[in-house]
């Protein structure tokens, strides 16, 4: 079985949709590893995006998962990493497939509701900012 990382940006908290999108997952048959909810820092958003520290979005992505609760999952299941990226849609939701996540439920492209992990080796390195392998282990 395949494990991904998905976090439920401030706005999925604010807006309520929470309960919808973790069920979304739930009902595709992905099974919930671990859930935590928290305020991100700024140190940790940075590292969840550093791949991006160049880019002039950069700031904006920051700011914006920072900015309130989130929620911290990870999610296990056949191809969980592709599965959970087909089912959130595309990054931006205006260009998202009605019936995704962000399809259905977003509009702004930095603030998109869903982050999740776009590989296996991505869900290694974010992962591990928010949870210890200690945490996952006690799953199984």
């Amino acid at each position: 079985m395949d494990r991904t990382f998905v976090i439920l940006k401030p706005s999925t908290v604010s807006r309520g949709l929470v309960g919808e999108i973790v069920s979304r997952f739930e009902r595709k048959g992905l099974k919930l590893v671990q859930l935590r909810v928290k305020k991100i820092s700024r140190e940790e958003a940075e590292k969840l995006y550093s791949v991006h520290r160049d880019k002039p979005f950069f700031k904006g992505l920051v700011e914006t998962i920072t900015s309130g609760p989130v929620v911290l999952m990870v999610l296990e299941g056949r191809e969980a990493v592709q599965v959970v990226r087909k089912m959130i849609g595309a990054t931006d939701p205006v260009k998202a497939e009605a019936g995704t996540i962000r399809g259905d439920y977003g509009l702004d492209i930095t603030d998109n509701l869903v982050h999740a992990s776009d590989s296996s080796e991505s869900f290694e390195k974010e992962c591990f900012i928010f949870f210890t392998q200690q945490e996952l282990e006690k799953t199984h």
